[in-house]
């Protein structure tokens, strides 16, 4: 098994050499455990994290791991599981990539075989769509709105975008923004998968733990109470520099609404909260808010997880409640902890109390 399948389990060429290597499933899932562990990692790290952990230092097992965590996923047979599972083999998938064909020269005097953008490109059947020029690409437009649909920000939106000649001018960097929703609707493709009693007999106790993990993430989801004081420190931050009227990057701006959808405002809160900011534009903002809570499009947004906030540079001011009690996970599971160690009648809904976030926090939320 080559190790460029393992890393690129979604590629056509991966799924051929599982099929010519024959397993059973029933049998790999019954006596291979380390086979089963890796794959229930993949999938408890993307419900927890938005990753999907280290890989294991066999190609073998790290291969086979990826349609065993398809079979978990398919058995768990929740939406947003199989949403968080594909975008977290997406995010993965292209961040190697990236890192690999930064790392180019290094990679190959160490002959190790690693992905073009050509390949991906005719991986996905792109390679008539998409045509590199001196300052980045052309994208024909019909593929560029089916890539771009779920991207968010009002910088992928069309009428915002260089149109000519029936294509879309996009940056280099931004082609792998297009790869990875290529990557992700791969991955979700067929999911749920019809699983034999065989299998899913075997993945029982794997299946519940990943139930369970899901519905620790499903009580953050019916949170409705706005406590500022109590939020993770970077949420405070950003909301913090809405309420001064700075400007904020994409990334940011994104993480902080996608935070506030999440804690039960409505796209009107939301929309009044951003109207001090320089560049508050109301159409705009409503419709960015409705995209982000699965209004206007096909997915629910959750807030990003501490790693990617990291990544984004909107990972500030960490406490000890970050590094000790969520272990830097997720925003969510932050604020989850502040609000079940307060007294109830200490926690104030910051919306009951004019929402201008001055307060105190038992006046303020």
């Amino acid at each position: 098994m080559r190790a460029l399948h393992a890393r690129y389990p979604f590629l056509a060429g991966a799924r051929q050499t599982v099929k010519e290597a024959d397993v059973d499933l029933a049998s790999l899932v019954r006596e291979d455990r380390a086979v089963v562990e890796r794959a229930t990692e993949r999938v408890a790290t993307a419900l927890r994290e938005g990753g999907v952990g280290d890989p294991h230092r066999s190609t073998r097992v790290e291969l086979l791991s990826y349609p065993v965590a398809r079979v978990l996923v398919s058995l768990v047979d929740e939406r947003i599981c199989t949403r968080k599972y594909a975008r977290a083999e997406a995010e993965r998938a292209i961040e190697r990539f990236t890192n690999e064909r930064e790392a180019g020269a290094e990679l190959k005097s160490a002959r190790t075989e690693k992905l073009s953008v050509a390949d991906l490109l005719e991986e996905f059947e792109l390679a008539g769509a998409v045509r590199e020029t001196d300052s980045g690409y052309r994208v024909a437009v019909g593929t560029y709105l089916e890539l771009a649909a779920n991207v968010w920000g009002d910088e992928w939106r069309l009428v915002n975008r260089t149109l000519a000649d029936g294509d879309v001018h996009i940056r280099r960097e931004e082609l792998d923004t297009l790869l990875e929703e290529a990557i992700a609707k791969r991955v979700e493709r067929g999911l749920p998968l019809g699983v034999p009693d065989s299998i899913a007999d075997e993945l029982d106790e794997e299946v519940e733990r990943l139930r369970e993990t899901l519905a620790d993430l499903d009580l953050t989801r019916e949170i409705d109470t706005v406590v500022p004081e109590r939020f993770p420190p970077c949420m405070k931050a950003l909301l913090d520099s809405i309420q001064k009227g700075e400007h904020l990057e994409h990334h940011s701006r994104f993480a902080i609404t996608a935070f506030l959808t999440s804690i039960g405002m409505s796209t009107d809160e939301i929309v009044d909260l951003y109207m001090v900011n320089s560049s508050f534009g109301e159409e705009m903002t409503r419709y960015q808010t409705d995209h982000i809570r699965g209004e206007t499009s096909p997915t629910e947004y959750s807030a990003p997880s501490c790693a990617t906030m990291q990544s984004y540079g909107d990972c500030v001011n960490k406490d000890d409640i970050c590094e000790d009690v969520i272990n830097e996970s997720h925003p969510m599971s932050y604020y989850e902890h502040r609000l079940d160690e307060a007294e109830e009648d200490e926690l104030v809904d910051w919306r009951d109390e004019g929402g201008d976030g001055n307060e105190g926090e038992t006046a303020s939320g």
